[in-house]
């Protein structure tokens, strides 16, 4: 699976309202679901209060579709000021297209109440712990590791 990086200039450059829905903006920019955007823009509170915790500055909002997996995260202080080291560019592809989902890093003691706001809203996008990192298809990852063999004899065979 591929994944796509993009940097957020964020607080003080934009408030955390501002940031969520520029990111909105780079997720739906190239899908033809209007429900899509209507529902990421629905919760824009919750996630701005993320954003304002700065949890996306070392944990990534993480976007999982049938294409590449995006890792949106935010620059704060400094480097928010700093436009060379954002990467806000359009992605070349529909992050919304087929079960799309989205992964929102919270900080541990926010974790329950950010979750429970979430699922009051939408079932696509959920909040995880930061410090948990981000999680990986187990079931997908061992299915491509038993699907290679290595010969080591006939590997180290002059």
């Amino acid at each position: 699976m591929s994944t796509v990086r993009r940097d957020f200039r964020s607080v003080p450059s934009r408030d955390a309202a501002e940031t969520w829905s520029a990111i909105v903006d780079l997720i739906t920019a190239s899908s033809p679901n209007a429900e899509a955007r209507k529902e990421l823009l629905s919760i824009a509170g919750i996630v701005a209060s993320v954003i304002t915790d700065q949890v996306p500055q070392s944990s990534p909002i993480v976007v999982t579709c049938d294409g590449p997996r995006t890792r949106i995260y935010c620059l704060y202080d400094d480097d928010a000021l700093d436009d060379s080291a954002s990467n806000e560019a359009k992605l070349g592809f529909d992050a919304t297209k087929g079960d799309w989902k989205v992964s929102v890093a919270v900080a541990a003691e926010d974790l329950s109440w950010v979750q429970a706001a979430l699922k009051k809203q939408t079932n696509r996008v959920v909040a995880r712990d930061a410090a948990d990192g981000i999680e990986v298809d187990a079931d997908k990852k061992s299915a491509r590791a038993s699907a290679v063999a290595l010969d080591w004899q006939g590997f180290l065979k002059p």
